[in-house]
């Protein structure tokens, strides 16, 4: 298996169960929050998705989708565009509000952009470095890895809350 096809198939699996975890489930039920200091089913997959909206963009020389495809306007949300989530107060938290059928959305055309990105980069390309700001400088394939670890690691806690949400 190529490096290519074994982030295509991570990707993959983090696309499958965000939708898995969103299915029908009201705007309501995904606005949902432990205790208000807990994130969202919504804003986990919301930010999950800006995350790897942002990084795929910026290592591909991409617009996002979340502003080239108008999703920051169908979601209508009182945040700056260029918004990720990153360090959000639970009140900021709290207004990511969104249906099933758009966090789905927005994953998917996310999830194709990916897709279309990394299904041919080679040992070449993963070698480049991406962000010189750290030390050691940070390659391709390292913020892919970030990028996944960041999406299962969401997707699963957005996926724990639906199970509490379940047994309420």
């Amino acid at each position: 298996m190529t490096g290519s096809a074994l982030l295509v198939d991570a990707f993959g699996r983090i696309h499958e169960t965000v939708l898995e975890t969103v299915e029908g489930l009201s705007a309501e039920e995904l606005a949902f929050r432990v205790d208000d200091s807990a994130n969202s089913i919504a804003w986990l997959i919301w930010h999950l998705t800006r995350i790897q909206d942002d990084h795929i963009a910026d290592a591909a020389g991409l617009e996002q989708v979340w502003d080239s495809q108008g999703w920051a306007k169908r979601f209508g949300l009182p945040l700056p565009v260029s918004d990720t989530g990153y360090g959000h107060t639970p009140a900021e938290v709290a207004s990511v509000v969104a249906t099933a059928d758009g966090l789905g959305g927005y994953h998917g055309a996310v999830h194709a952009q990916t897709l279309a990105y990394v299904s041919d980069l080679d040992g070449d390309a993963l070698a480049r470095v991406v962000d010189t700001s750290w030390n050691p400088p940070v390659t391709l394939a390292v913020r892919l890895i970030s990028v996944i670890g960041d999406g299962l690691q969401h997707v699963g806690q957005a996926a724990f809350v639906r199970g509490v949400l379940s047994r309420r």
